[in-house]
């Protein structure tokens, strides 16, 4: 044991299974967890949005709150910082005079740009950056290919993974950490301090989504154990109402307050001691997309932000910010898009069968420029993940390596499977329960790509939301 070490969280932020803060702790002196607000983080993007958007920025302030709180139990804390990650640490490196600065390994250009600028600016210090790679399920170095060779189809990838690579034993969380108790540290911002507004709670949504490590853990147990929800999850899991149709352990895994090997080892302990089925396969192979889509962006790099995506193709696409507002705002008249709009940008939150379809909706109907619909996915969404989130988008636009080509979603039809009676629609869209003794009607075929023949204007001349809705009650 050598020195002390900084800490540096990042996407990480939980004290169980956190192999980036046991490696620190195991080989050095003192060790001081930092947390830095990257300004970068919250600037707009070119729609005029703040990258991150206040439900994920609260998600984010809860979650290092929590963060804080347990360091705090076991005899450290969280130090926080506002500034540049490569400015702000060498600072502390200096003041604290450390030896070493460990962080876990990301994969995407900006994070990869960051680590770099604070690698050239340790080196002239003297010191070593330790990055870790703990952000996924199966270990970059234990799956059966180099990256440059992991399969472009999903199934090729899952099979010969889980054949070959064990996934690693998760860690337990320290029990003490020597004290930092005489640095000083900033407060943890508001979300008004970080320049966004503050939204309020809405009782419609799916879950009252609290960011950390604590209640990452307790929704977990609860799903599991509490509710035994798991044994159905692959039956249930492209519900869109209600708290447990599926697992929303998305959100915690996308910041790291949930580690998913310790998802994965109680499914494990779940199948022992009540049931092994298709359900509980199902979780784990949800974990394995999770981990397909961090790799395949490892392997691509830039390709999946960029227009033409993985396949380096000219989607026919337009940039039309009219639609594009239409359809962010839940406006486009077609009540299955608009009630999914509407709960993302009420709760940060949108099921999966909700993000397919919202996505090739703008994509395939609309012709709208896929990328800005990723963007505000990337403002919006709680549970935003930069690689599940762009490589899904890959797939949706035809751009990325999907096997099925032309891949589209008929809304109607997919209303009528999976909101048969309009509960969900009429959830989000009050103005359709307040016309008495009138049902949603989804339309069984629809002519793609032909809005018209759907009864949809879109455009200057669109009417007021109510009157397209009209066209599809009875």
């Amino acid at each position: 044991m050598t020195g002390d070490a900084i800490v540096w969280f990042r996407n990480d932020l939980r004290l169980h299974d956190n192999v980036t803060l046991t490696e620190a702790i195991r080989r050095s002196g003192k060790v001081y967890p930092i947390y830095c607000f990257d300004p970068r983080h919250f600037a707009d993007t070119e729609l005029d949005l703040p990258k991150t958007g206040a439900h994920r920025a609260q998600f984010l302030l809860q979650s290092l709150q929590d963060l804080r709180d347990n360091l705090q139990k076991i005899g450290s804390d969280l130090i926080i910082r506002r500034g540049l990650p490569e400015k702000i640490i060498p600072q502390l490196v200096e003041e604290l005079a450390v030896t070493r600065v460990f962080a876990s390994k990301e994969v995407t250009a900006e994070e990869l740009s960051v680590e770099k600028k604070l690698e050239d600016n340790l080196v002239s210090q003297g010191i070593e950056l330790d990055l870790i790679w703990q952000s996924t399920l199966l270990h970059v170095d234990d799956i059966p290919w180099p990256i440059n060779n992991v399969p472009d189809i999903f199934s090729q990838f899952r099979r010969e993974a889980e054949k070959i690579t064990q996934v690693r034993n998760a860690l337990p969380a320290p029990t003490s950490l020597n004290s930092v108790e005489a640095v000083s540290t900033d407060a943890i911002p508001t979300v008004d301090e970080l320049g966004l507004s503050d939204i309020p709670t809405d009782s419609r949504s799916v879950l009252d989504f609290q960011g950390g490590e604590t209640t990452g853990l307790a929704r977990l147990h609860e799903y599991f154990w509490e509710r035994d929800c798991l044994k159905n999850y692959k039956e249930t899991r492209n519900g869109m109402l209600g708290a447990d149709y599926s697992s929303k352990f998305s959100a915690w895994l996308a910041n790291g307050s949930l580690s998913p090997r310790k998802v994965y080892e109680e499914v494990k302990r779940y199948e022992k001691e009540r049931v092994k089925n298709k359900s509980t396969y199902w979780l784990v192979f949800e974990l394995l997309w999770r981990d397909y889509f961090r790799f395949i962006t490892k392997k691509y790099g830039n390709s999946i932000f960029q227009f033409g995506g993985i396949q380096e193709a000219s989607p026919d696409l337009r940039n039309d910010i009219a639609l594009f507002h239409k359809w962010k705002s839940g406006e486009t008249g077609v009540p299955f898009i608009d009630a999914n709009m509407r709960e993302i940008n009420a709760t940060g939150f949108m099921s999966n069968r909700g993000r397919q379809n919202v996505a090739s909706f703008l994509v395939k109907d609309l012709k709208v420029n896929w990328t800005w619909g990723a963007s505000f996915f990337e403002t919006m969404l709680i549970d935003y993940d930069v690689c599940s989130n762009w490589v899904n988008w890959n797939y949706v636009a035809g751009v990325g390596n999907d096997p099925r080509e032309n891949r589209y979603f008929n809304i109607m039809s997919q209303a009528q499977r999976y909101d048969s009676q309009g509960e969900y629609v009429r959830h989000w869209i009050p103005e359709l329960s307040d016309i008495p003794g009138k049902k949603v009607h989804y339309p069984t075929e629809i002519p793609h790509p032909e809005l018209a023949d759907m009864g949809i204007t879109i455009g200057e001349d669109y009417p007021k939301p109510l009157v397209a809705f009209s066209k599809w009650l009875y």
